[in-house]
Formats: structure tokens, C-alpha cells, sequence
């Protein structure tokens, strides 16, 4: 009996996610950062399991935080650019690893905070308020769905 392909994984087209790019103008704690994003969205960001990354040397942990706007039915999530902790797995002996004790999920973009990610196939992001003088204007960009954070977010998702 031949077994039928229901599907071909190279004809299969992802589609790229949105997503926000969000710079802090001032360096601020993560809980103050969400404190005031509370208050000014009457929102409730909460702290959520940290988005792990497994490298060959280390274990990475970056931190998550997670809402969701009633009006919009839309959770929004941001996650840390920056790893707030590593674990090593395993001593390097090689010379020449790429792989440190401290990872950027997007390596072109280490002046940004945090990634914000929604729900949404397109999302809006201008329906949460940032705090004046605190933080640049979100940048919007697009994740191909060839890039390292794509099947992160996917699988987190």
C-alpha cells in the first residue's frame, strides 16, 4: 500500500509576524517599566513563565510578561530582549564559540528592551499607552519566518 502525502513541508508558505520593538528612554526596572504601563492602560501586565532558549553551552532565560485588553480581546506580551539569567550546561573547550553567558534574541537589535508581541495576525499596538518620557515610540518589524525568533514565538505562542 502507498501511503499518501497529505502535504508538502516545502510548498507549505509561513506567514511573517508582526511585531513591536520597544527602546526604554531611561534605564528602569522591569516591574516599574510594567507598573506604570498598568496604570496608565488600566491593564494588568503580569510576569509569566520565562521564554527559554537552549544554546549548546548555556540555558537562556528570558523574562515574559503578559495582559490581555478586554476592548480589543487582544493579549499582548512582551518579552526581554536581553537574558536575565544563563545557566551553563556544559564547559567550552573550543577556542572560538559564538556562544556567551549572555544572549540578545534579536543580535542586530541590542539597544532594544523589550519585543512586543500580540495575538493578532496584525496587530495595533498604539491601543496600550506608554509613559510619556520613558519610552521611544514602538517600532514595528517583521519576523520572516526563517529567523531564530519566529519558532520561538511560534512555539511559545
Amino acid at each position: 500500500m502507498e501511503i499518501q502525502k497529505l502535504y508538502d513541508l516545502d510548498d507549505i508558505e509561513f506567514e511573517d509576524i508582526a511585531i513591536g520593538l520597544v527602546r526604554l528612554a531611561k534605564d528602569v526596572p522591569a516591574h516599574e517599566f510594567f507598573y506604570k504601563i498598568n496604570q496608565a492602560n488600566n491593564l494588568s501586565f503580569s510576569r509569566k513563565k520565562d521564554l527559554v532558549f537552549h544554546g549548546g553551552y548555556y540555558d537562556y532565560f528570558f523574562p515574559r510578561f503578559e495582559a490581555y485588553h478586554k476592548f480589543s480581546r487582544t493579549c499582548f506580551t512582551f518579552i526581554s530582549n536581553k537574558s536575565s539569567e544563563s545557566k551553563q550546561k556544559k564547559v567550552q573547550t573550543e577556542l572560538f564559540t559564538e556562544e556567551e553567558n549572555i544572549k540578545f534574541l534579536l543580535n542586530n537589535q541590542v539597544d532594544v528592551e523589550y519585543i512586543l508581541h500580540s495575538s493578532e495576525q496584525f496587530p495595533d499596538f498604539s491601543v496600550i499607552l506608554l509613559p510619556e518620557n520613558l519610552v521611544f515610540p514602538i517600532q514595528d518589524y517583521t519576523l520572516s519566518s526563517d529567523e531564530e525568533l519566529y519558532q520561538i514565538i511560534q512555539y511559545y505562542e
